[in-house]
């Protein structure tokens, strides 16, 4: 047999045994222990509330009202007093945008998008402007976060409880319990994830 076909043969062979190793069984071991061990964020970390999908706990999310004209592109979204609101997102939690707004603390547009925040979620929440949290004003980095500061959640309980009929004490208490602590004890600041609170919030009694 010719050296040639000899060192294409060889060369088939190796590429077959690759692909076999790296591109079948590899990715089925790693998805086997995956689901084995880590199944629920191995499956995108999924919330259900009665039987129903509604977000991931990874991923942050709107809570607006439905547009009063679902096709008109200028209408511009309401948050709904019922639920905890996340902090602002420059991309509208879009996953398939991830990203930030890309405004510098010099920026005159930033300047003017915090203070209508300011003034907006003041209202909203019937609290002094003097008193919105930071988070409140200005989106992640990713702007997919699902967390948002204890103070800004704690601020939203009374619009909640009133929007809801539930006492103040009881959608206190679930704040509390949905309170995450610094990454690895010390990294970051505590946070409460919104999609896992909204949750709690919306099967409360």
């Amino acid at each position: 047999m010719p050296t040639i076909v000899r060192t294409h043969l060889s060369a088939l062979r190796a590429l077959l045994v690759m692909t076999v190793l790296c591109g079948i069984a590899y990715p089925l071991l790693i998805t086997g222990i995956s689901q084995a061990v880590l199944s629920d964020k191995a499956n995108g970390s999924i919330v259900k509330s009665d039987g129903k999908e509604v977000g991931s706990s990874l991923l942050g999310q709107n809570y607006n009202l439905p547009k009063k004209n679902p096709d008109d592109p200028k209408e511009e979204p309401v948050p709904d007093p019922k639920w905890f609101q996340p902090r602002p997102s420059a991309n509208n939690y879009a996953g398939d945008s991830s990203g930030a707004s890309n405004l510098g603390p010099n920026s005159d547009d930033l300047l003017k998008a915090v203070n209508d925040r300011r003034a907006a979620v003041a209202e909203f929440d019937g609290v002094d402007p003097a008193s919105v949290p930071a988070d409140a004003l200005t989106a992640s980095g990713s702007g997919l976060d699902p967390h948002i500061s204890v103070a800004y959640a704690k601020e939203q309980v009374n619009r909640v409880a009133k929007e809801r009929n539930l006492p103040v004490e009881t959608v206190a208490k679930l704040v509390g319990q949905y309170t995450e602590g610094r990454s690895l004890g010390f990294l970051g600041q505590e946070g409460v994830n919104v999609v896992l609170l909204n949750k709690a919030v919306n099967e409360a009694k």
